[in-house]
């Protein structure tokens, strides 16, 4: 089985895109998903992530990521085929302020975000308090298992 994690660099960005990737695969690894996938990350800035969240949500203000899970798949794809999961939009303006907040680096906010994006892929939400728990503890793990020690809002 092998994930296939595509990052794509709107913006100047420091973050190396191994980084990016290896947050992606763990979640996926550890989530059990056997089947290959293939997951695009996109770290762009405020304009396009305000730009997409009301298109897409109606809110009218930037957010620090944002997951478009491709349900395009019908009922004629192959078993064994690469799986597309989706994209996942990530802010690098709002990461660094949140990484500044949180006392970490760059580089684990995206990951934090990046791993959080990859959840919303697999079904994970956090509209209701059981389904914040159980999303956060699985965001925890991830983020213990790349070391990312960063400080997780509540």
């Amino acid at each position: 089985m092998q994930h296939i994690v595509e990052v794509q660099m709107e913006v100047p960005c420091a973050v190396p895109p191994d980084a990016v990737r290896q947050a992606v695969v763990t979640v996926l690894q550890q989530a059990g998903v056997e089947q290959s996938c293939e997951v695009a990350v996109v770290l762009s800035d405020d304009e396009t992530l305000q730009s997409l969240n009301r298109r897409f949500r109606g809110v009218d203000r930037p957010t620090d990521v944002l997951s478009f899970a491709d349900d395009t798949r019908g009922p004629f794809s192959v078993v064994g085929e690469l799986r597309y999961l989706g994209d996942i939009v990530i802010s690098v303006e709002r990461a660094e302020a949140q990484a500044q907040a949180a006392g970490g680096t760059l580089t684990q906010e995206i990951q934090v975000l990046a791993v959080h994006g990859t959840l919303h892929l697999l079904g994970h939400d956090h509209a209701t308090p059981e389904d914040k728990a159980r999303m956060w503890a699985a965001q925890a793990a991830a983020l213990q298992h790349l070391g990312a020690d960063i400080r997780l809002p509540e």
